[in-house]
């Protein structure tokens, strides 16, 4: 992939790292999404896989996390929430349901931007992933 980033050469989006508790519902969960393992290492609670998105881009799943409730809006939480891009965010949040997510926000549209600044709308949907994990998915013909 190109980058346009004129100060760090071939700089671009690689991958999040996301610990889980329960490593192979994880697993499950993304490959529901439609994501597919590109590389393994480790066992116990060393394990990780990375899962490609489907455009190069990966999800790093990390066994070895506590089993319960995560923070999910920055109060503790290092990583606020990953999102992934997708062209019908409703189907998707249908998908990830079934394979057992939370959906703690339903696909809504939103305008993002300033009063008197440019607005680029956008639909979105949050949900919490089996391992605890918080996911967006994000639709947007400009961003």
């Amino acid at each position: 992939m190109e980058s346009h980033n004129r100060i760090v050469a071939g700089c671009g989006f690689h991958h999040v790292a996301v610990r889980v508790h329960d490593f192979e519902a994880a697993v499950r969960f993304y490959k529901a999404l439609g994501m597919s393992e590109k590389h393994t290492w480790g066992d116990g609670t060393s394990r990780v896989v990375l899962m490609d998105t489907g455009d190069g881009n990966y999800i790093e799943i990390l066994a070895g996390g506590a089993p319960g409730e995560k923070p999910q809006w920055g109060e503790g939480a290092a990583l606020v929430h990953v999102a992934l891009r997708t062209s019908d965010v409703d189907a998707a949040t249908e998908i990830a349901k079934a394979a057992g997510a939370i959906v703690t926000l339903p696909p809504k549209d939103a305008t993002l931007g300033r009063p008197g600044g440019k607005q680029v709308n956008v639909r979105v949907s949050f949900l919490q992933a089996p391992g605890g994990e918080v996911v967006e998915f994000f639709k947007s013909s400009e961003l």
